[in-house]
């Protein structure tokens, strides 16, 4: 482990994490829920969306800008389906309640779908679906976020990151993961890149000139990010589409900000200067896959297409092949047993953190 990184517990982290939403006025059991979705990032290794997001939510909240006692409101509902007003509550609640939601309807309907407004930024896409495969059901999550990434063959920023994910249920085998961002990369991966000092692929992002860069802080400093496949040769255009699918289920469907609109995840941020609708917007489903199949005979082929998948023949030179999850779970074993790995820079904005809301740092 790099010096630049200290090991703390994860039991140790939780708990740090769960206070700190509790000092800041969120009810002890949404900040243990909070805590437990930020908790999934780091404990899997998702190091851009867990502790190194705290500093974010403590500013937001500590300036009155996210409601850290929501009261969520069905606004429309229609037998599966519903649409539900946040109360620009922490994502980090309202997320896990709405996908509840979901998997209540999923249990009377066979399937549940709902659309949320006026929430916040919600961690790691991949939380959400895992909570239906807890009840043997497919799950689904997407979110549209502030701006950062440009359209394909745009250079300014008019889309956020827009993540989508999946589980699925297996047997004998783990379930199936699929969480990724409709961008060529999350932004946090490049600021993690800027944290240490290191140079990311071209493909990634834009300077404020448009112009392709290898240097995090040019994109930070007025850059955007580019859709996932980046260029016309890597079919940049279908990271496009996918993003704007997310948008437009997540936001335009809930009545959220779309596009360049979106409430921005950052305490120095400007708001934009026109809203049309409320906050950003979520979008949860889960699928009962009783109502396709036999549920066992399901998992046990998704047993068969985990085993196949993994054995495919490698390239020369290359890795095992896996299959979506798995370097999740690794990442998992190791950090039970080894703690969570927090950068420098993350720890003094942890400690900054502790000092302010006289909650003792693990």
């Amino acid at each position: 482990m790099p010096k630049a990184y200290t090991q703390i517990h994860h039991l140790a982290l939780r708990a740090f994490t769960t206070n700190v939403f509790k000092s800041l006025g969120v009810p002890d059991d949404e900040a243990a829920l909070a805590a437990d979705v930020l908790a999934y990032s780091d404990e899997h290794g998702i190091d851009s969306h867990g502790i190194a997001r705290l500093k974010t939510y403590f500013d937001l909240l500590k300036a009155g800008r996210i409601n850290p006692r929501p009261n969520l409101k069905v606004l429309r509902e229609k037998h599966a389906v519903s649409t539900i007003d946040g109360d620009n509550g922490l994502g980090l609640v309202v997320g896990p309640k709405c996908m509840d939601i979901a998997i209540e309807k999923t249990h009377k309907h066979g399937s549940g779908s709902i659309a949320v407004c006026n929430t916040n930024h919600y961690g790691a896409a991949g939380y959400y679906p895992l909570m239906a495969v807890k009840e043997d059901f497919i799950g689904l999550s997407m979110t549209n976020t502030t701006k950062g990434v440009a359209p394909f063959n745009g250079k300014e920023k008019m889309l956020g990151t827009n993540p989508i994910a999946l589980a699925f249920p297996s047997l004998n085998e783990p379930e199936v993961v699929i969480d990724f961002a409709s961008s060529t990369v999350a932004y946090g991966k490049v600021e993690i890149a800027h944290r240490e000092g290191e140079i990311i692929p071209l493909g990634w992002c834009l300077d404020k000139n448009g112009l392709p860069t290898n240097r995090p802080e040019e994109m930070i400093d007025g850059g955007a990010l580019l859709p996932l496949g980046s260029t016309k040769e890597g079919s940049g255009h279908k990271g496009y589409c996918l993003a704007g699918a997310v948008d437009i289920l997540s936001a335009v469907l809930s009545g959220a900000n779309w596009g360049p609109f979106a409430t921005p995840f950052a305490i120095n941020s400007a708001m934009p200067e026109i809203q049309v609708g409320k906050g950003i917007g979520h979008f949860f489903n889960a699928w009962d896959i009783e109502g396709f199949r036999d549920l066992t005979d399901f998992k046990k082929s998704m047993d068969h297409w985990i085993v196949t998948m993994r054995n495919t023949v490698a390239m020369e030179g290359g890795t095992k092949v896996l299959v979506p999850g798995d370097p999740e779970r690794k990442s998992y074993s190791i950090r039970m047993e080894d703690g969570i790995p927090v950068h420098q820079i993350i720890l003094d904005q942890l400690k900054t953190i502790s000092q302010s809301c006289n909650v003792p740092l693990p």
